[in-house]
């Protein structure tokens, strides 16, 4: 079984199972997580472009800049919201 950590606080790491990627993104919504770094955006606005000519559905979501954790609420809305969500980093 593959783990991952939780990356929600890096003050208590908790290990947990990774789920299994569904076989296909079809009919799935995509949530995009801009962790606030620079330029991220930039890079979501080309990657939903590409998924939208597809014919999948996004959504946006993510922190005002990087140096905070996300909160729960935000956590909590893109949870209900979306089926597998890609996380924007950069450096």
């Amino acid at each position: 079984m593959n783990w991952m950590r939780d990356p929600t606080s890096e003050m208590s790491p908790v290990k947990r199972a990774r789920l299994t990627p569904p076989p296909s993104l079809a009919g799935k919504t995509i949530g995009l997580f801009d962790i606030g770094k620079t330029r991220t955006d930039e890079f979501f606005n080309q990657v939903e472009l590409r998924l939208r000519e597809r014919g999948l559905n996004t959504v946006r979501v993510g922190k005002p800049t990087n140096a905070k954790v996300a909160t729960t609420e935000n956590l909590q809305k893109i949870a209900a919201a979306v089926d597998v969500v890609m996380i924007g980093l950069s450096d």
